[in-house]
């Protein structure tokens, strides 16, 4: 042991020859093709009439013809080797999926979620599209428009105008997965302020639960009109409900405040003064509470899964 080399090793040595045992090691393989063989059937493999085939495809196709070289995986290591393997289709090249990181808001402007809404004119078939942006720690509509088609040169125009106007950049904006929301004018736009995109899955409303929840208060609200007969009418609709849900609506997920009461502060005092109440309450008549429980008021915290987007070029 004196050279660190333990007695088993040196009779191994001895048994079977100083070759290397090790997995991956380079060692000699009787039926390996030779060379000559394996360029044979990688110039084969490369014949103008298997430029849309799969090695299985090209290897049983030989096989028909009376031609068999080496096995489908032999062809995939020769192709790798050459690094001769590369998306040859149209369709658009596998990607892989970015690992979703838990990320939760702990302030105002920090990550807004958007998205746009269909809704239904007076003349069956044809819809004005409400583009919505929320503060996912308030909930509150920060920013909207009403067009009459989806394209993201309205979205870049609609988040210019709020960071604009409200004088913010928020660290991150997530959407979904449709074209005005990946658009490359959209994209270059927030990619210019630093501001990190992140979209949801595939057919995953989930992902974007919070502005899906939005459109759902927007659309079983009392007398939200079933179709509008024009764009001013929607926009006119529109409007007087984002002041509403701003200003009145008590919100489930904010402890019962309006999302202006959460994003100015004032939230934090009524929740204190509701809390104080029922504790009163429970002093002048505890046979009531049957249980060492209270409710207490507060605003629950705010997360969400972050999928980052690649940057545009």
């Amino acid at each position: 042991m004196f050279l660190g080399i333990s007695l088993r090793s040196v009779q191994n040595w001895r048994k079977r020859g100083l070759t290397d045992q090790r997995k991956g090691s380079a060692r000699y393989v009787e039926h390996r093709l030779t060379a000559k063989e394996e360029e044979s059937f990688y110039q084969k493999a490369n014949e103008s009439r298997f430029c849309d085939m799969t090695p299985a495809q090209i290897v049983a196709t030989l096989a028909g013809e009376g031609t068999y070289i080496a096995s489908v995986s032999t062809l995939y290591r020769i192709l790798r080797k050459r690094e001769a393997l590369e998306h040859r289709r149209q369709s658009k090249k596998p990607r892989k999926a970015h690992v979703a990181h838990t990320y939760t808001v702990t302030e105002r402007d920090q990550v807004y979620a958007w998205d746009i809404c269909w809704l239904k004119a007076d003349v069956r078939g044809l819809f004005h599209y409400a583009y919505t942006i929320i503060d996912l720690f308030d909930r509150s509509v920060v920013g909207w428009s009403i067009e009459q088609e989806e394209s993201d040169e309205h979205s870049a125009r609609l988040f210019a105008r709020v960071t604009r106007d409200l004088n913010v950049r928020p660290t991150i904006v997530h959407a979904d997965n449709g074209h005005p929301m990946r658009g490359v004018t959209l994209a270059v736009f927030l990619d210019s302020l630093m501001i990190s995109r992140s979209h949801s899955r595939p057919r995953c409303s989930n992902d974007n639960a919070f502005i899906e929840s939005y459109h759902k208060t927007m659309k079983y609200t009392v007398g939200y009109p079933n179709t509008f007969s024009s764009l001013d009418h929607a926009r006119r609709w529109y409007a007087d409900f984002v002041h509403w849900y701003n200003t009145q609506h008590l919100h489930a997920g904010l402890g019962y405040v309006t999302p202006h009461q959460r994003r100015s502060g004032e939230a934090e005092a009524i929740y204190a003064a509701r809390n104080r109440t029922i504790a009163e309450a429970r002093e002048k008549n505890p046979s009531r509470w049957r249980t060492k429980r209270t409710y207490v008021y507060k605003s629950n915290s705010v997360s969400f899964q972050y999928r980052p987007a690649i940057q545009a070029a």
